[in-house]
């Protein structure tokens, strides 16, 4: 099959088309899908993205949610909001899926070695903070203090629900989480995860903090690790945008003077910070 090249940004710009190995509905609306890897093998960094698609239906970006140490399967975690993504979840094993990328910036995992990680989720933003986890507790010695922090509206919005459990397990981590509305089975923490940071142990001095979620929960649990003592550039979030192309050519995704595909999508709070207090951004 032949493939188009873009001769600026020397990017593939024609789908690779693979097979769906297994659908697993995680939540109401939201399945991750585990596709065969392209060409035998997918190699990606934790944070980054694909445009998937289905012939004749369209394209949207996905964050991989799959373990960085498996490069043989693509597991995407997608949320069923639109056309595309509902064509996308409404697959079965052997049905064809178009794969560009991986595409975009990484979380900074090689920049955080020797520091304390903090991964602050809510919602379905554990999905695209998944392969970092993994990648940190497959090496857990390169690491000081590690903690996951999630929120999520109910008990039965938890997503990964067996990694949380499994994470929770560990001796060398700490997993923290925290549902807005509990129900009677519900024996954990009630409230914000903003509540959930003021109370997690680590040292605001040497930490790196990883933050993905709805834009205003990013926006209080970056506020709420400044006010803990966090420096601005040592917070990183992870942006959804109107993403087309990948690779910083059609424009769609621009923020202020940022190309989330190309600059994103994880950026430094101290760069990204102005554009979260305007309206309609």
């Amino acid at each position: 099959m032949a493939t188009l090249v873009d001769p600026v940004a020397g990017a593939v710009m024609a789908p690779a088309w693979t097979r769906v190995r297994t659908v697993t509905k995680e939540l109401g609306d939201t399945f991750t899908v585990a596709l065969e890897a392209p060409g035998g093998s997918f190699p990606f960094r934790p944070g980054q993205f694909t445009m998937l698609s289905r012939f004749g239906i369209g394209e949207i970006p996905i964050s991989i949610s799959g373990d960085p140490a498996d490069p043989s399967s693509l597991v995407q975690t997608i949320r069923s909001v639109g056309a595309a993504s509902l064509a996308l979840t409404d697959v079965a094993p052997g049905s064809l899926v178009g794969v560009r990328g991986p595409f975009g910036v990484p979380w900074p995992l090689e920049a955080a070695a020797g520091r304390d990680v903090v991964v602050v989720a809510g919602g379905i933003g554990l999905a695209p903070l998944r392969p970092a986890i993994h990648s940190v507790l497959a090496n857990r010695d390169r690491y000081r203090r590690v903690c996951v922090l999630y929120g999520a509206r109910t008990p039965a919005d938890l997503l990964f629900a067996g990694d949380l459990h499994t994470w929770r397990g560990r001796f060398d981590v700490d997993v923290m989480i925290t549902v807005d509305n509990a129900d009677h089975s519900w024996k954990g923490s009630v409230g914000v995860v903003t509540d959930v940071i003021r109370r997690a142990a680590f040292d605001p001095a040497s930490t790196t903090a990883l933050v993905c979620g709805p834009g205003v929960m990013m926006r209080f649990a970056a506020g709420a690790l400044l006010a803990d003592g966090v420096a601005p550039h040592d917070v990183f979030v992870s942006l959804e945008r109107n993403m087309q192309c990948g690779v910083g050519l059609c424009g769609h995704c621009q923020l202020g003077p940022l190309l989330v595909c190309r600059d994103g999508p994880v950026v430094r709070w101290s760069e990204i910070a102005p554009f979260f207090s305007i309206r309609e951004v």
